[in-house]
């Protein structure tokens, strides 16, 4: 066993699992000794104001920032240099805040074969790995489209698509809903609902994480938090998402009748 591995106990143990990490931009300090841990199965909600570093911290997971101090396990073994992230990258599917960032080819297909085909797949095999994944999303007359010309929600589906591709065993959405209708956002729901990977959420759609989180974490100044997540039952027949944080004062009556609203 080498030196950065470590031993698989049972199936409890993280898929990814951060220990006292603390990250710096510049002269801020913007994470501080945060704890976390993914396990099979689950869907957390990662909640907090701008700026806080929520998106910092998704990027940190595949290896694009590296932290000041604490350390970082993904699949069982520490994660320190470049190349330990190479086999975490193609395990870890990340969606990026702003769809532009994640697509760059001419046509969509390209852009959704192109993961598959780094992760050493044939052009023949990454081709029908897009088709399908395209085809699950309902996006099949996207194939031959120009990923420039589509709408922001389209580019949306189709980022999540380039994702999907490459298989991954966790997700890593980075506000997914951005720029989808009603109906588009549901059927993202739907199809999101029925897979088996591991995610880790950042949005400030109350109504999607609602639907999607089994559970929730606070991020402000820094720190990391466990929150819970409550749905009250309304006069008006629907349900709303509040955020309780662990170990806070709150008053739960008043929360169970306010609106929560988080920048992302």
């Amino acid at each position: 066993m080498s030196q950065n591995e470590i031993p698989h106990s049972d199936s409890q143990t993280p898929l990814i699992e951060l220990r006292d990490i603390a990250f710096d931009h510049r002269d801020r300090q913007v994470l501080k000794g945060v704890d976390f841990s993914l396990h099979a199965g689950e869907r957390i909600a990662l909640i907090g104001p701008n700026g806080a570093g929520k998106t910092t911290l998704l990027h940190l997971l595949v290896g694009l920032h590296q932290p000041r101090a604490g350390t970082l396990l993904a699949f069982g073994r520490e994660r320190r240099v470049e190349s330990d992230f190479h086999e975490v990258r193609a395990r870890i599917g990340l969606l990026f805040q702003d769809s532009d960032d994640q697509l760059f080819c001419p046509t969509v297909l390209e852009d959704v074969a192109f993961g598959p085909l780094n992760l050493g797949r044939s052009p023949d095999e990454a081709r029908s790995d897009a088709l399908r994944t395209l085809a699950v999303l309902g996006l099949e007359e996207f194939a031959e489209r120009v990923t420039h010309r589509l709408s922001a929600g389209e580019k949306r589906l189709v980022a999540l698509a380039t994702v999907l591709a490459m298989a991954p065993s966790v997700l890593l959405l980075d506000e997914p809903t951005n720029g989808l209708d009603e109906a588009t956002e549901q059927r993202l729901i739907a199809h999101l609902s029925g897979l088996d990977q591991a995610m880790l959420i950042v949005s400030h759609d109350r109504t999607f994480l609602e639907r999607l989180a089994t559970r929730a974490v606070h991020l402000v100044d820094g720190r990391l938090n466990e929150a819970t997540l409550h749905r009250h039952p309304h006069t008006h027949h629907h349900s709303h998402l509040h955020l309780h944080l662990a170990n806070a004062a709150t008053d739960h009556q008043d929360a169970a009748h306010a609106d929560h609203h988080e920048s992302s």
